[in-house]
């Protein structure tokens, strides 16, 4: 048995026996299997799939292919999260302060951006001094003194994953159910969470467009979950207009802060509060509507801001000194009306190549740019009125963010 094989069988259609898996993956850590080899094993997945067999067992070969953390040592229930990626999607910056500030430990690894969508990583890199990357001992000595953490995976968990992730995001092999599932699920497991809450986007700015696909992965995630005996918890969300008015890696932390000073109620402040609200709930075993309450609290008291704070310092991190591009432009409304719609994947585009993320593995993302939507979906607009500013470092020819905003006239 071969790669060559191993690919067209799949080409093919075929079911992929486990020995069959490894050969491919585990080759292509060993750097037995070549980059385009994979390339083209990912691509026949994506086009034909795989069965639940085959998933279960491309998980645990993930899994297995570096440590599992333990989390036993440190006590209390330990909750994790996972975003599936959007357009301004900082959640994991402001949901796992709240839920840390109510005792519920949050251990989490984050990755960076995959497609269009950033990565919590990224955003993380471009606070000055912050480090977002831990060993073992680092890990749980700051979950167990803080009640939180999120860096980047460890070398040792889940090695796999870290060389399938990146080689996903270039060759246009991302939107593939089950490697969503292998991936998502491998590190939530590895990591050593008790529980799981999954927030799965859907829409135009989002790896998956519908919401049936978004529910096939879904059961498949909590299917995962039950053959590993840990809770999962899916909910589905928007992703047709940008989550909050920030899309841009120093943009988007700011604004995390500044939602957790109290300043920000929008879309995002919904869904972070939807998104911690059924953590505390599956963490204290109570109702979403008790766990709701104790999570406006911590916001309102300013308790998940201080912890915020207190988990940005712990890591190094200086928020006074993110940099933000000084470069802008302001584009203006060429109608009056009322914003029916903002197109999240044109504004995703557009912050893409202002430098925000990557279209090759070797591409470097300037932290200080992105776009910043100054008006909202409901929004009235007059003739020359400010849509959105573009901070940038790099000049553009062509700017079509215009195209993003629907507007009808009342």
């Amino acid at each position: 048995m071969n790669i060559i094989d191993v690919i067209n069988k799949k080409r093919n259609n075929g079911e992929l026996t486990r020995e069959e898996l490894e050969v491919a993956f585990n080759g292509f850590l060993k750097k037995e299997v070549k980059d385009y080899q994979m390339s083209a094993l990912l691509m026949a997945i994506c086009i034909n799939g795989m069965s639940d067999q085959e998933v279960f067992d491309l998980t645990d070969i993930f899994i297995n292919s570096g440590e599992i953390l333990d989390l036993s040592s440190i006590p209390g229930v330990k909750v994790d999260k996972h975003s599936t990626g959007g357009v301004g999607d900082k959640t994991t910056l402001i949901v796992a302060p709240i839920v840390a500030s109510l005792g519920i430990k949050v251990p989490k690894m984050s990755g960076r951006g995959l497609g269009l969508t950033g990565g919590t990583i990224d955003k993380l890199e471009s606070i000055p001094g912050f480090r977002v990357e831990a060993n073992k001992e680092q890990f749980l000595k700051q979950l167990n003194d803080i009640g939180m953490i999120i860096c980047s995976q460890t070398d040792n968990l889940v090695p796999l994953d870290r060389e399938v992730y990146s080689l996903r995001d270039v060759t246009g092999t991302v939107d593939s159910v089950p490697l969503i599932a292998v991936s998502i699920m491998s590190k939530k497991i590895a990591s050593g969470a008790d529980k799981i809450l999954i927030d799965i986007k859907c829409g135009e700015g989002a790896l998956l467009n519908d919401e049936r696909t978004a529910k096939e992965l879904r059961d498949l995630m909590i299917r995962i979950g039950n053959k590993y005996e840990k809770e999962v918890r899916c909910l589905i969300s928007d992703m047709d207009t940008p989550l909050g008015y920030c899309v841009g890696n120093a943009l988007e932390v700011a604004e995390a802060a500044e939602l957790l000073e109290g300043k920000i109620k929008n879309n995002l402040y919904d869904l972070c509060v939807d998104i911690a609200s059924n953590m505390v709930s599956m963490a204290k075993e109570i109702s979403i509507i008790d766990a709701r309450e104790e999570v406006i609290d911590a916001i309102n008291s300013k308790k998940a801001l201080d912890k915020f704070n207190q988990f940005i310092n712990y890591q190094g991190g200086r928020l006074d000194d993110m940099p933000i591009s000084d470069k802008t432009l302001e584009i203006k409304s060429t109608k009056k009306g009322i914003i029916k719609d903002i197109n999240a994947l044109i504004v995703a585009r557009v912050s893409d190549s202002l430098g925000s993320g990557k279209t090759t593995v070797d591409d470097k993302i300037d932290p200080t740019v992105g776009v910043f939507l100054n008006k909202q979906v409901g929004d009235k607009v007059e003739l020359g009125d400010t849509l959105c500013t573009l901070y940038y470092n790099k000049v553009q020819d062509n700017f079509n963010i215009t195209d993003a905003f629907t507007i009808e006239e009342e």
